[in-house]
């Protein structure tokens, strides 16, 4: 019998079903998986050997390179007792070089697989792959400028972690809003609770595309643009500091010119405040966040964020895959 594909709603069930888009979950969903996710942290910090995922192969292929997002799955599988079968760079080192399609590819690999993890330059790849996949669920870990699930809910789980609560919010997202999926996916995740304000800033080159922007004012969240700053709230529960990323830029003269725009150092930091944010960062960084508050209490985007990362995808992993 083939899979059920497209994106389907997880209302309390995560059997079996893909991972491709924040639209698929609830708050409630969201608030078990947390749950779920501290169970998984003290399976991770106990070091001993479990079995969730005997018998089990995931395979991770990334046509983008990464080192969080396919070191972190790749972990997450292991810690819980599965094997990968890991393909990096297809584009070079894989039929696709010989001009195997994207379906063909999903096709022989889940033949050996219990599941997908995919990343790719193209937007909706994920769900192309999702719907080739006959079987076998898949995870979307970054499509083009569109979605990244996983990285969003683990950033969810890390304010979580801080303020106990998603709604209600005040956050500060800087940097690549254009072409920043994780952007992209947190805000679709803040829009699934009540009350969340984000504050916008970015060079004008780098705005959140309008189609993006009038998207997100029509759900449950309220989208402020700013140029400059000093127009930055200072009573901000999280600030969400993104690099801007070269790969996406066609004219390489334009992202010299916008790359170094806000650059977060503990100059700014004394002179804003924000004395009950953390400081997150989807990484990696190029500048954009000076290393002179890395040890700042209130930044996590290389302890508890990072961390939140393998945690969660054991959580799902575990939720879709183990046999019960």
């Amino acid at each position: 019998m083939n899979k059920d594909s497209g994106l389907k709603k997880i209302n309390g069930n995560y059997k079996g079903k893909d991972i491709l888009s924040l639209d698929q979950f609830s708050p409630k969903d969201i608030l078990s998986l947390y749950k779920k996710t501290q169970q998984m942290k003290k399976i991770a910090l106990a070091t001993k050997p479990v079995k969730n995922l005997a018998g089990k192969i995931v395979t991770i292929i990334f046509y983008e390179p990464s080192s969080r997002t396919f070191n972190s799955f790749a972990a997450a599988v292991k810690q819980l007792g599965g094997q990968t079968l890991e393909v990096h760079d297809p584009k070079t080192f894989s039929s696709v070089s010989k001009g195997e399609t994207l379906e063909d590819t999903i096709r022989v690999l889940e033949a050996y697989s219990d599941a997908i993890v995919i990343r790719h330059n193209e937007i909706g790849t994920a769900q192309k792959a999702a719907n080739a996949a006959e079987f076998v669920p898949i995870f979307n870990a970054g499509d083009g400028i569109g979605e990244h699930p996983t990285q969003a809910l683990l950033d969810l789980m890390t304010i979580y972690d801080k303020h106990r609560r998603l709604n209600n919010l005040t956050g500060i997202m800087v940097g690549d809003l254009l072409y920043g999926r994780t952007i992209h996916s947190l805000i679709r995740g803040l829009s699934l609770f009540k009350n969340n304000t984000i504050y916008l800033l970015s060079p004008k080159e780098l705005k959140l595309s309008r189609e993006e922007y009038n998207l997100f004012i029509q759900r449950n969240i309220k989208l402020i643009e700013v140029d400059r700053i000093d127009d930055l709230p200072k009573n901000a529960d999280f600030l969400y500091w993104t690099r801007v990323q070269k790969e996406r830029f066609k004219d390489l003269r334009v992202y010299e010119k916008v790359k170094n725009t806000f650059i977060l150092d503990k100059n700014l930091l004394d002179k804003m405040g924000w004395k009950n944010a953390i400081i997150m960062h989807p990484l990696p960084r190029v500048g954009e966040i000076s290393t002179d508050i890395d040890e700042d209490k209130r930044s996590v985007y290389l302890k508890s964020q990072i961390r939140n990362g393998m945690y969660v995808r054991m959580a799902l992993l575990d939720l879709i895959l183990r046999n019960k």
